[in-house]
């Protein structure tokens, strides 16, 4: 089994979409390898002053291992086409439901993808993708990941705790040296991959800074004017309703602004409750219910489903929906105008949503008739439509033409 190297990284060695700035830098870096590093205006303050000032960056054993690095990273990720970030700067609004879903489906539609979960201290992926208690071996080409279908590969330090309740207790700089590993590290396999879906941890902090600094070094690009582009193709962001979860999102958006990662849509997540009437559970007006749910005395489930189904059949069938979180202003459709990016659409809250992520599957395959598959299935054309993939066959017909 692959084990972690635990030796520690220099805080300041991952760096901005600039390629030259360190990450906790001060705006107007002139760069620690310029001239001026650790002497301009725009440095004092700066946490690295101290470093840039005595050419700790510029020296030709740090200017190797960068480039090496970036080499390494280059190389990882040569053979992925689409790279997607799913980030919110809420917790508890449903990013790891997201990710694993719509890489659920992506692979179900033929596609290879990979699935990376960079929540380094509360790794949920394992277990909604139904591939909790795997290890990671290590092989010649890498670490290999983990697979819960042919279609689709999973990547997370869950595989390589010896206990599945262990607390990952690490400051950033170990954080940010495993995240580099499993870009750096992990073998996709021999075909590579059509979309690699990264499950974030909530916030701005760290992680989040090292994996766009890290995909900036592994994938540069540049626009059609000349300017440097985003490594990551792209972030769908997750958010719920109500102006708890907005506000901290909106920095999420500002986040993504700063960093020129584009913003391939915003999800708005458990939008309402939605539920077949011939799922719902009844109960008289005026009776507690108890630490157990409800008493036998105040369940009236059958005698309502059955006056249901003898008076009005028709309404079993129909989907019942009421609103769990009070919409702020616009809501989140409203918060995607004012930052000009895609809207995405709602997910609603539906059960059948929720048992698949406990048992590990494929919702819209599983319950290709419930409430959140058409809008689940949406969200999925969307980025497919926004990250297309190019037809090896047809690229190749092109050539010899």
């Amino acid at each position: 089994a692959a084990k972690y190297n635990t030796k520690p990284q220099n805080r300041y060695d991952t760096m901005s979409s600039s390629g030259d700035a360190p990450s906790d830098a001060n705006d107007g870096c002139v760069g620690p390898t310029s001239q001026k590093a650790g002497k301009a205006s725009a440095c004092a303050g700066c946490p690295n002053q101290s470093a840039c000032s005595t050419g700790a960056f510029s020296s030709p054993a740090a200017v190797a291992a960068k480039q090496k690095e970036r080499s390494e990273l280059q190389t990882s990720l040569s053979n992925v086409s689409h790279v997607v970030l799913v980030l919110s700067g809420k917790g508890g609004v449903g990013k790891s439901t997201v990710s694993t879903q719509v890489a659920q489906s992506l692979s179900s539609r033929g596609y290879s993808v990979g699935l990376l979960d960079v929540d380094i201290c509360g790794p949920s992926i394992p277990r909604m993708s139904g591939v909790m208690g795997q290890n990671v071996h290590q092989s010649q080409q890498g670490w290999e990941p983990v697979y819960a279908n042919p279609n689709l590969a999973v990547m997370s330090i869950s595989f390589l705790l010896e206990e599945g309740d262990a607390a990952v207790v690490w400051r950033g700089p170990r954080k940010n040296g495993l995240i580099k590993q499993f870009l750096t590290e992990t073998d996709w396999g021999v075909g590579g991959l059509d979309y690699l879906i990264i499950d974030t941890p909530p916030g701005t902090s760290d992680e989040h800074i090292s994996i766009v600094q890290y995909l900036n070094d592994a994938r540069p690009m540049l626009t059609e004017d000349g300017h440097k582009k985003s490594g990551a193709s792209g972030a769908i962001v997750v958010t719920t309703p109500e102006e708890v979860s907005m506000a901290d999102v909106r920095k999420e958006l500002n986040f993504c602004k700063k960093t020129s990662v584009p913003v391939l849509g915003i999800v708005e997540n458990m939008s309402g409750l939605q539920i077949r009437v011939s799922d719902l559970s009844f109960h008289r007006e005026g009776t507690n219910l108890s630490e157990n749910g409800a008493s036998s005395a105040s369940d009236c489930t059958s005698d309502v489903l059955s006056l249901l189904r003898e008076k009005c059949p028709e309404v079993l069938s129909m989907v019942a929906s009421t609103e769990v979180f009070p919409t702020y202003g616009g809501g989140p459709k409203g918060m995607a105008e004012k930052f000009n990016v895609p809207y995405l659409g709602k997910l609603p809250l539906d059960t059948n949503l929720l048992k698949a992520c406990e048992e590990g599957t494929s919702f819209v395959d599983k319950y290709p008739s419930s409430p959140a598959t058409f809008p689940l299935n949406g969200i999925v054309d969307k980025l497919i439509l926004a990250l297309p993939v190019e037809d090896e066959e047809d690229g190749d017909e092109d050539m010899q033409e």
